[in-house]
């Protein structure tokens, strides 16, 4: 009888799981849509690039645009899309990226694309073109994030 107490109670276990994980086009179709209402909402009308980044550029900078091996210097705050709390912020002086830009997150190697030296944009990132449906440190699992960003500057 214990037996079939103890499989009752892992089965009724296992259904309770909240934790249901999209595939990964059905997420980015609820982050993309969640992304859009909040722009709409506040009158932002962005770049929309093909991978779901979404991104204002302020000012695009001028000259050469980093590459996937470019190392840069960069003036950031991040934030969550769903409350605006800020969750990291560079230091005083900027902060320099000692690994190349194809290290970093999606949502920076694609939003960088867009601004050279001297750029300012803010990126506003899809859940899996960030830290997905891992998440990591302070930020949860499917996070939408939004950076506020100025390309200091990069070097090859």
């Amino acid at each position: 009888m214990k037996k079939y107490a103890l499989i009752v109670f892992v089965l009724l276990l296992a259904n309770c799981s909240t934790d249901h994980v999209l595939p990964y086009e059905d997420q980015l179709k609820k982050d993309t849509a969640a992304i859009d209402k909040y722009l709409a909402k506040n009158g932002i009308t962005p770049v929309i690039d093909p991978s779901g980044l979404r991104l204002v550029i302020v000012d695009a900078g001028s000259g050469a645009f980093p590459v996937t091996t470019s190392k840069l210097t960069v003036i950031y705050t991040g934030r969550y899309l769903a409350t605006g709390a800020t969750f990291d912020k560079s230091a005083n002086p900027p902060q320099q990226f000692v690994t190349p830009l194809s290290n970093l997150i999606q949502g920076w190697q694609y939003g960088f694309a867009y601004i050279a030296k001297g750029g300012k944009a803010t990126f506003y990132i899809p859940s899996g073109l960030a830290y997905g449906n891992a998440g990591k440190g302070p930020i949860p699992a499917n996070s939408n994030l939004v950076f506020d960003v100025e390309l200091v500057s990069f070097s090859n």
